[in-house]
């Protein structure tokens, strides 16, 4: 008698949905983290340093995250790519969605439902420019230097076409993690009629404060509600490689 062969977890619908959730609450916890990280500019330019400072003190820290984050927004993608194609393989045709299903969604999921591929990839090109930004700091024309995380992040958000990707990107990374969180919902098995409201709002309620800290950064150094103190004129900044060469001189 034959044995059957386990398929591997990425082979079954169930384990590929699986792995979507999982690799979902691994982004999910890491833009919730970010977002509150990055309020710290709100208390000044020797806190935000120190803060950046701390991370770079841990190399292999970081550098596992990087890696578990890159994996999973990954395997995220290609998976949830792979599942849209066999859904398509499975019915060529759109299935007729009846009225009151689709206005039990309401308006704000059935929009983030609709756009979610061309939401993502946004969200991808907006990650790559942020690491070009603000962790490569090969952005042409824009301030960076090591060691100065403050006022990079200050002096980038200051630019108005900067700012204006921030906001748009963010709002619909929005969009993106709302219909993540309540299609989670339903991949664990917690989607039912008497608690889907409660799901809804508390989906809403996280992605609203990860939203809202992302835009309000922007926004507040822009308006200079946040690194005021600066200068208008970066080139005016003493970097600390010209102050020690100063002071030797």
């Amino acid at each position: 008698m034959a044995t059957a062969k386990a398929l591997p977890l990425t082979q079954t619908s169930i384990g590929q949905k699986a792995l979507v959730a999982l690799t979902g609450v691994i982004l999910y916890g890491f833009a919730f983290v970010h977002a509150v990280g990055n309020l710290q500019v709100f208390l000044g330019e020797e806190h935000y340093n120190a803060y950046a400072e701390m991370l770079q003190s841990m190399p292999k820290v970081v550098w596992a995250t990087r890696v578990i984050l890159l994996g999973s927004l990954v395997t995220h993608i290609a998976l949830v790519l792979r599942i849209l194609g066999r859904a398509r393989e499975a019915r060529p045709g759109r299935y007729r969605v009846d009225a009151p299903i689709a206005n039990e969604q309401g308006i704000l999921q059935r929009y983030a439902r609709q756009t979610m591929i061309l939401s993502g990839l946004i969200v991808f090109a907006y990650l790559a420019f942020h690491l070009v930004h603000l962790t490569i700091g090969v952005a042409p024309g824009l301030f960076f230097h090591r060691g100065l995380a403050y006022q990079n992040l200050v002096y980038g958000m200051r630019e108005p076409w900067v700012a204006g990707v921030y906001l748009f990107a963010n709002l619909l990374l929005g969009l993106h993690l709302f219909h993540g969180a309540t299609a989670l919902f339903q991949t664990l098995g917690l989607k039912h009629p008497q608690w889907d409201g409660r799901t809804k709002i508390a989906a809403l309620g996280v992605v609203t404060l990860i939203v809202g800290a992302n835009v309000i950064i922007p926004i507040a150094c822009l308006t200079r509600i946040a690194g005021g103190e600066l200068p208008n004129d970066p080139s005016t900044i003493l970097i600390p490689d010209e102050a020690s060469e100063g002071a030797e001189d």
